[in-house]
């Protein structure tokens, strides 16, 4: 799936990385799609931005030098994830996407958080030992 990639560590195996990764490029495709259909570029660019911020934290994440900067990254990832949920009702609420489409990406998105909240935890519970 995610071929080339010259992260620190290699995302391949790494779920919540090449899940990050496959939702940003749904992500981008959604903004290009609103842009060419409906010329809407405000609220696409937001969701664009924290959408495709989830994967450039946890990229980052792999490259941390403490386990508390990799906390940090993953912590802001899903708050990046928790922004994009926003977004995305909002577009559903106005009208750009279908209830159907909100439903696709809402539910990739909280997997995505789901397993960043998960993993936050676990480092917090490590940290604190």
């Amino acid at each position: 799936m995610m071929k080339n990639k010259s992260f620190c560590e290699n995302f391949e195996g790494n779920a919540v990385a090449e899940k990050s990764y496959a939702f940003a490029l749904r992500v981008i495709k959604l903004r290009r799609y609103l842009a060419e259909n409906y010329k809407e570029y405000i609220i696409s660019s937001q969701v664009m931005r924290s959408g495709t911020s989830i994967g450039a934290n946890i990229a980052e994440a792999q490259c941390a030098i403490s386990h508390k900067e990799f906390l940090s990254k993953m912590y802001i990832a899903f708050k990046e994830a928790v922004e994009t949920l926003y977004w995305l009702d909002l577009l559903r609420d106005s009208e750009y996407i279908t209830q159907q489409q909100h439903l696709s990406l809402q539910n990739d998105c909280t997997e995505l958080k789901k397993l960043l909240a998960s993993i936050t935890k676990t480092m917090r519970e490590g940290i604190g030992r």
